[in-house]
């Protein structure tokens, strides 16, 4: 659907562009912080490979950013939905684990909050 006019967008059509941004920042969060954790922090706590959520969320980026520049819901419709769970799965499940990951370090001079 192509608007001629800003203004002609409906309350709704707003409502799902909003929305749609909101997604795409979200799953745009679990692909950086994906990147930002550590590979072993993922096996350690037996939640699958750093590269399988890599591609997870960063395959769910790609899709929210299609539905964000499209302007519409009805394009991708049902990916754009996965897209935001997969994200949400990483979010609320693996992100909390893998967060509180510590990895040994340089041994046993490490102390509760850091070396000694």
């Amino acid at each position: 659907m192509i608007y001629s006019h800003p203004a002609a967008l409906s309350a709704l059509d707003w409502f799902f562009e909003i929305l749609a941004v909101a997604a795409l920042i979200f799953e745009g969060f679990a692909f950086v912080d994906a990147l930002r954790r550590p590979a072993q922090a993922f096996v350690a706590v037996s939640k699958q490979t750093k590269p399988l959520w890599l591609i997870i969320t960063g395959v769910a980026t790609v899709i929210g950013l299609g539905t964000a520049a499209s302007g519409s819901f009805a394009v991708v419709g049902i990916l754009s939905v996965v897209a935001f769970v997969a994200a949400a799965i990483y979010v609320t499940d693996v992100r909390p684990k893998v967060k509180d990951f510590r990895g040994s370090g340089s041994g046993s001079n490490m102390g509760p909050y850091g070396p000694w």
